[in-house]
């Protein structure tokens, strides 16, 4: 892999465990669903081997993401509303938020929830 690609394929093997994350697959799961060895799927996740472009689609397709979002180029977000642009605030932080661990993103969830009823009363 040449040095300059690097940086990029470990990006893609991290936005591609994180979605897996989000969508409670295991390695196992998600190897099954591209037809690949579980290992195969670990080795693209942390960029020892490169993701083939051919994957991409059936990898977006799985998540319910657009390929951009794979490729880093629009923000799960961005890519629901098919706004272009800066991502806003609320949008950034929305992307933070669904990062964080699962307990941590119910925290959150409990908060906003709390002061929006607050709001609302």
């Amino acid at each position: 892999m040449a040095s300059n690609d690097k940086p990029f394929f470990v990006e893609l093997g991290k936005r591609i465990a994180q979605l897996r994350h989000e969508h409670d697959m295991t390695q196992q799961q998600l190897a099954a669903v591209l037809g690949i060895a579980q290992q195969t799927l670990a080795h693209y996740e942390v960029a020892r081997l490169r993701v083939p472009a051919s994957m991409l689609p059936i990898l977006a397709e799985t998540f319910k993401v657009q390929v951009d979002v794979l490729l880093g180029r629009a923000t799960v977000a961005a890519a629901r509303t098919g706004k272009r642009g800066p991502a806003s605030q609320l949008e950034r932080s929305i992307e933070r938020i669904s990062e964080l661990p699962k307990q941590k993103q119910r925290f959150v969830m409990e908060m906003l929830e709390t002061v929006l009823a607050q709001a609302n009363a």
